[in-house]
């Protein structure tokens, strides 16, 4: 594509990216009343913001069926028939690996490393599931008839986000996604909550895993005095250990060196800050310091014993602890951990903060003070539900409020797999599709710090990204991105009228939303085309690069 074309359209994306950040929802809200939008307009909102965009002709299906009924099926996803994406998965050998195999599969691939056998075959399967994990989360997208359910899912996966390139945590996070966050994504914060905190990914990627009492180790270490002799009569001995006296001291007094010497904060604050709180949530750095010494011993089996969740109650601190100037008392093992979650779910803090977050997710970068209190009295009363804190987000006026429709700009994972939809694109199980949703900026599960993925517009909108989305939009409507094939038929016609041509992709892909300066640029090109085949290529490959596709 010329050069010239290419600048011109990404100079209209630029103005169109900064009128909505000039135009995005005030934190005070405006009168709140219900806009006078059409049934198509309605449908094409919903499955902007509620799912990964439309797939050809879906708008006027949801629309004709009612846009209410639509959202109404999507909060009950058990109920929607998802056949096509269950025999999809089938494909992905990561779902057929117990968590017991991942943890040996990573043992074995550490032992590999340690012998110098770098990029052996169990490292190079372990590296290879991995990216099943992230293609997989691409293929349920695209063609998942739960695409609320979807949205919530990765939701979840931001907000309590962990980095799946650290150590263990290459195999670790595949349980993490699958049986962590997916059955509980509309289920009650506090289950979430628990859950992610006994998971072994989150263990291990915030360091809790080796969160000790200070001067504590293993009674197998300890017990009974190094070099005592006893420890050895009538056979008895630590497994693992020399069955020579001088020798097993040694090894104990090696464990020992190894040993973590005291807690570790860096999930104790996480929780706090991100998790539930927020970072103006009122906690101090002595409450941090007091709920990392409710979590000491929250632990993980060795990979040979299968990485499971366990709890060491030689490495917990049972002394009394105050949180938040609540007490909790000495002597008490798992339970005050249990106990401080559900607490710190119940919290208002923790209601604004996730409240205010979804709010961002699903209705506007800067949310409105409406949709957050809608959000959080619902999370009252219904006790954390999640299912109906979105149910009260998408049924309130600020959801559909004129200014908060096509307000947002969409993130590399929602671009690409928006734009797959727009086209009846149907992906493969190879990890090309993710592969390039991590070129546009967005390496599915890999993002560093523990914040999760930003959602706010200016994370994603420059020059440079804005080019990189042309070109993968056109070599998808052109049928050259790997990894998915694509159908424009059922997108537009083919046909030499270019007037008619750029009518039916404004229809198809934008739902009527094409400005007269995208329709020009468009026109111009078309001039070129060699035939209607390879003109329906271009009008569409232009569309989707084009401003308005990129926002929701």
């Amino acid at each position: 594509m010329q050069n010239h074309v290419l600048a011109r359209l990404l100079m209209l994306a630029a103005a169109v990216a900064s009128l909505g950040a000039r135009h995005a929802a005030p934190r005070q809200s405006p009168p709140r009343q219900l806009p006078a939008l059409t049934p198509h307009d309605s449908a094409l909102h919903a499955l902007d913001r509620l799912a990964y965009g439309p797939r050809p002709g879906e708008v006027d299906a949801v629309a004709a069926g009612g846009v209410m009924n639509w959202i109404d099926g999507q909060l009950s996803p058990d109920q929607l028939d998802d056949r096509l994406v269950a025999e999809r998965a089938t494909a992905f050998r990561i779902l057929r690996y117990d968590p017991r195999d991942l943890a040996r599969l990573y043992a074995a691939a550490r032992n590999e490393r340690r012998e110098g056998r770098q990029g052996g075959k169990d490292e190079e399967m372990g590296r290879r599931l991995a990216g099943e994990v992230e293609q997989l989360a691409v293929v349920r997208a695209a063609l998942s008839r739960r695409q609320l359910y979807e949205v919530m899912v990765d939701f979840w996966a931001n907000h309590f986000n962990v980095f799946f390139g650290k150590g263990a945590d290459r195999v670790l996070a595949p349980s993490y996604i699958e049986e962590t966050l997916r059955p509980r994504a509309f289920g009650k914060f506090a289950d979430l909550l628990i859950a992610t905190a006994r998971s072994p990914a989150m263990l291990f990627y915030l360091d809790n895993w080796e969160s000790v009492a200070p001067g504590s180790a293993p009674p197998a270490v300890t017990r009974p005095r190094l070099g005592a002799r006893p420890w050895f009569g009538r056979g008895r001995y630590v497994p693992g250990f020399s069955r020579e006296p001088a020798q097993a001291d040694s090894q104990r007094q090696r464990v020992l060196e190894r040993m973590p010497k005291g807690i570790n904060e860096n999930y104790a604050r996480e929780l706090l800050e991100l998790h539930t709180l927020g970072v103006d949530g009122g906690y101090t750095q002595q409450d941090v310091i007091e709920v990392a010494r409710i979590f000491t011993g929250w632990s993980i089996k060795r990979p040979q014993q299968g990485g499971g969740f366990e709890f060491h109650d030689w490495a917990h601190d049972d002394g009394e602890k105050t949180v938040l100037g609540v007490r909790f008392p000495a002597g008490h093992g798992t339970d005050e951990g249990v106990r401080l979650l559900k607490l710190l779910a119940s919290l208002p803090a923790t209601m604004h903060h996730v409240s205010r977050k979804l709010c961002q997710r699903l209705v506007n970068d800067d949310p409105p003070d409406g949709c957050v209190d809608d959000a959080v009295a619902a999370w009252k009363h219904s006790s954390g539900d999640m299912r109906e804190v979105v149910r009260a987000i998408v049924h309130g006026p600020d959801f559909w409020a004129p200014q908060n429709i096509r307000a947002k700009v969409k993130t590399p994972l929602e671009f690409v797999v928006s734009a797959v939809r727009a086209v009846g694109g149907d992906p493969d199980t190879t990890p090309r599709l993710a592969q390039v949703v991590a070129r546009l900026g967005q390496p599915l599960y890999r993002h560093v710090a523990p914040d999760g993925y930003p959602e706010r517009e200016e994370a994603w909108v420059n020059s440079g990204a804005l080019l990189d989305r042309m070109n993968v939009a056109v070599a998808l409507a052109a049928g050259r991105l790997p990894g998915v094939t694509v159908a424009l038929e059922a997108v537009a016609p083919a046909t030499a009228d270019a007037e008619q041509l750029i009518a039916a992709v404004n229809d198809g892909v934008l739902g009527g939303a094409m400005s007269d300066n995208t329709r020009r640029v468009i026109r111009d090109e078309l001039a070129a085309a060699p035939d209607p085949v390879a003109a329906r290529a271009l009008a569409v490959g232009l569309t989707l690069g084009g401003p308005e596709f990129q926002r929701q």
